[in-house]
């Protein structure tokens, strides 16, 4: 971000990107709504380069195995494998050689592996980037980005550079890659205080982030290695080596070899030729022999060896080792600080309970996998048998796939976002994970959204805005048009009159009860939603008026992103 006056970039605003009114921050990148003329982007790109995070060119092959070898333990053994070969010992002298050099490689290969796992930072920029040039909305290679852009965001797109909103239609944005909160953060269009922390500039939308829900324009307030993701960037870059435990006593350990076999070496030589009076060279020889002997030549190839176990275990788990010896660090680890959302959890929004009107449903199964059934205390409840089990829950979890922008589709394999679906596939999200967790219940319960949403369309709807706290939408049903509406519990009870029952039968709300059931379900620790529904009269529309009164409550969901198996 341009917080700070970065080389190279725009004039400073009058305040920082995120205490700027909207005009204010144009103004400051000489810029207007209908954004830059193409004579400007020109110019912009020969002042800022293109929008690129540019990684620290790591150290050459050469200097790799250079730095294999910048250890004491390697200096001995080198230089026993010298005076071996000179003494006419060629087999130990090549046997020591081929365990330095056995080192050395095994220390190459692995932290080239990870130096190429660490360059993925590169790529976390959107690639391509609907921008306003010359007045006409064109979809440009988002490296040629510039301050002063007016970008169009839509729901599932990728933030291509640090921006400043000008206007907001209902958008919301996973920040999590950032901030680490799993739940995507509102936008708005009103300044924050200067010293407002990064989750809170609510005006400003960062690079490499996601596009969850709504629409909006913006104008690039920072590009390439001036936004928030190319300053970790260059905090990683300015992170200073240290050692670790293993290595600081592997070189105490290695001084006190050298010194060891110097002296023994040292008080043979003399004790030979001053005490007993034999020929030098025939000590000297004996003296370098004892050397050899002594020293450990098969430690490093066992300890480089047992760390690359080590490392192939980490991978297995899909985390990235830079150095050999960091993987013995784990194990002296006395206090861990991190980061909950995707570290300790999956940063996969889960259902795990359904409270209906007068009957609790848990759910079973993690992730946006649509695996495990809805039980009714031990009994599991069949999709095929939900109509009669449980008309309340099916028509809620009907509500949950048709009042939702989301979807989910099958990938051939896991990543990062992904849940393992345990058959060789995964599924993916693309939108919001609350409303990926809302798919995913609806699947579970036998429903397929996209039949689903072919059967009854959407004709209307209201978007989610952060000051209602709450969506609707509009569909064809047999006699009439349904309204479905999903939020906030207390923006959503305060709409209803009736609730609906187990049996499919509709009865005066009890708020008492709804209030009891939402505050049992935070302190569980869970995101709770409230899902309702209505009829539209004929030739009315939907508008925050016919969703104000007269609703029908279906039920509550409780959502959490639940642990990691191995965080435990």
């Amino acid at each position: 971000m341009s917080d700070t006056n970065h080389p190279g970039n725009p004039s400073p605003a009058p305040a920082p990107w995120h205490a700027c009114t909207a005009q204010q921050a144009l103004q400051a990148l000489q810029s207007t709504d209908q954004g830059l003329s193409s004579g400007q982007v020109d110019e912009g790109l020969a002042r800022h380069g293109p929008n690129q995070l540019v990684a620290q060119a790591p150290p050459g092959l050469w200097r790799r195995v250079a730095l294999q070898f910048h250890n004491l333990l390697i200096y001995v053994l080198m230089a026993a494998s010298l005076t071996t070969a000179l003494v006419g010992h060629w087999l130990d002298a090549g046997v020591i050689m081929a365990v330095v050099l056995l080192n050395v490689a095994i220390g190459v290969l692995q932290e080239g592996k990870a130096e190429k796992a660490l360059q993925a930072i590169r790529h976390l920029l959107a690639p391509h980037a609907m921008v306003l040039r010359d007045g006409h909305l064109v979809e440009i290679d988002a490296a040629g980005l510039v301050p002063g852009d007016v970008v169009q965001l839509a729901s599932g797109d990728s933030v291509p550079a640090d921006v400043r909103l000008l206007v907001n239609h209902g958008l919301r944005v996973d920040e999590s890659a950032l901030t680490g909160e799993s739940v995507p953060v509102d936008k708005s269009l009103d300044p924050v205080a200067p010293a407002a922390a990064l989750g809170d500039r609510l005006c400003l939308a960062f690079a490499g982030t996601l596009v969850t829900q709504g629409q909006a324009r913006a104008v690039v307030v920072a590009t390439g290695s001036h936004t928030e993701m190319g300053r970790i960037g260059r905090l990683l870059e300015a992170v200073e080596t240290g050692t670790t435990p293993l290595l600081r006593n592997m070189a105490q350990l290695a001084r006190w070899i050298t010194l060891a076999v110097m002296a023994a070496a040292a008080l043979l030589f003399a004790f030979g030729t001053l005490v007993r009076g034999m020929p030098a060279v025939e000590m000297f020889l004996t003296a370098v022999s004892l050397a050899v002997a002594a020293i450990p030549e098969g430690l490093p190839a066992i300890m480089t060896i047992t760390l690359a176990i080590g490392v192939q275990r980490m991978a297995a788990r899909h985390a990235v080792v830079r150095r050999l010896p960091a993987v013995e660090t784990l194990g002296s680890v006395t206090v861990i600080c991190s980061d909950k959302t995707g570290t300790l959890t999956r940063n996969q929004m889960t259902v795990q309970q359904v409270v209906l009107a007068d009957q609790f449903i848990d759910v079973e199964g993690v992730g946006y996998a649509p695996d495990g059934h809805l039980r009714d205390g031990d009994r599991p409840l069949m999709a095929g048998e939900l109509f009669r089990e449980s008309p309340a829950l099916l028509a809620l979890a009907e509500a949950a796939a048709l009042c939702n922008d989301a979807s989910l589709q099958q990938r051939p394999e896991a990543g990062i976002g992904q849940a393992p679906a345990g058959n060789g596939v995964s599924w993916q999200l693309t939108g919001d994970p609350t409303e990926g967790a809302l798919l995913c219940l609806a699947m579970k319960a036998g429903i397929d959204p996209v039949e689903l949403r072919v059967e009854h369309p959407r004709l209307q709807a209201i978007p989610f805005e952060s000051e209602h706290r709450f969506m609707a939408t509009a569909h064809a049903r047999a006699g009439g048009h349904q309204v479905l509406l999903k939020g906030a519990p207390e923006s959503v009870l305060v709409r209803c009159s009736h609730q609906l029952l187990r049996n499919g039968q509709v009865a005066p709300l009890d708020a008492q009860h709804w209030n009891a059931a939402v505050e049992a379900q935070a302190r569980s620790g869970r995101r709770v939603l409230a899902l309702a529904r209505g009829q539209l009269g004929e030739g009315q529309a939907l508008n925050h008026q016919t969703v104000s009164q007269g609703l029908t409550l279906l039920g509550l969901v409780g959502i959490i992103d639940p642990p990691r198996d191995e965080a435990i």
